[in-house]
Order: structure tokens, then sequence, then C-alpha cells
């Protein structure tokens, strides 16, 4: 469940895969997860995707990756050497592809990837090689964050890539 290829503006970076997700084969599979919506809301897709049309989004120059490959039922199932050694992974992958952006959906899941201790929301002074690296709220139907606040968050970064 991973789309990566070369020229992307941005790769979409979730945690891990949820239950649902492995099982059907396709990422943000959860009729839950609020990524599809928030995506098409936020200006990335001209319509809204359902999540077996995932590959569709290099079609739009996005990506999507996640920092662990294992599913759980949530997250916080993870240890963090899982997600530090995801993030040795991640920022491999995006040296190789270098898109304009990476997107990560969680405070939490960068810090433990990239050993940084209460980073900012939005655009992040890492940067690997020439791409950006943005924090965004988890779209995940676990997280509070309303639909306009995820919606704002995401087009924030849609267009900084304008």
């Amino acid at each position: 469940m991973e789309l990566l290829v070369p020229n992307l503006q941005v790769v979409f970076c979730g945690i891990n895969p949820g239950l649902s997700s492995a099982h059907k084969g396709y990422p943000f599979a959860n009729a839950s997860n609020r990524f599809w919506k928030v995506i098409h809301q936020a200006g990335f897709t001209e319509h809204q995707l359902a999540p077996e049309q995932w590959q569709q989004l290099q079609d739009y120059r996005c990506g999507i990756t996640a920092l662990v490959a294992r599913p759980t039922v949530a997250a916080s199932e993870l240890m963090r050497d899982e997600l530090r050694d995801g993030g040795e992974v991640l920022k491999e992958k995006v040296l190789r592809y270098q898109p304009r952006a990476l997107a990560i959906l969680g405070k939490q899941a960068f810090s433990s990837a990239f050993g940084l201790r209460n980073p900012p929301w939005g655009r992040q002074e890492l940067k690997l090689g020439e791409t950006e690296v943005w924090v965004l709220p988890n779209p995940s139907g676990l997280n509070r964050a309303t639909l306009e606040q995820l919606v704002a968050s995401y087009r924030e970064l849609f267009l900084a890539l304008k």
C-alpha cells in the first residue's frame, strides 16, 4: 500500500495501516477515516476518491506511504523502535524520490520517527534533500480534530505547493 514515483508534489505518510486497510489492501480504508474527504476538500484532488481508487493519487502528483508496515487496531500499539526504524526507511525513500513535500500525519509519530521533541504543526525546519517536511493532524476517526480543522491544515500545505 505504497505509491512512490518520481515528480510528486507531496507524499502523505500515515503512521501504519489499520486492520481494515490491511484486510482490504488499500490505505485509509476504514469508513471512519477522513483522509479521502480531507485531501479533496483541501484541494489535492478534483473529486473525492474512494479508498479503492488510491492509486489514482499519482494523477494528482500525490503519493502515499506509512512509517510502519505492521497493521494494528490503533497506532498506539506500535513500539517506539518501530517508529524510529520506520523514520530511517522513510528518509531513504524521500531522498530517493524527492517529492516537493512530505506530510507526516501525526505529531507523535513524527516525534518518535525523527527524534524531535514538541514539533510545531505545519512546515518544519527539517528538510530531506530538497523535500520540505510537514506535520499534519492524522485524519483518523480517533483524532478529535474537526473536519474543518483538518481541511484547514491540509489546505495550508496545498497552497504552499502552488
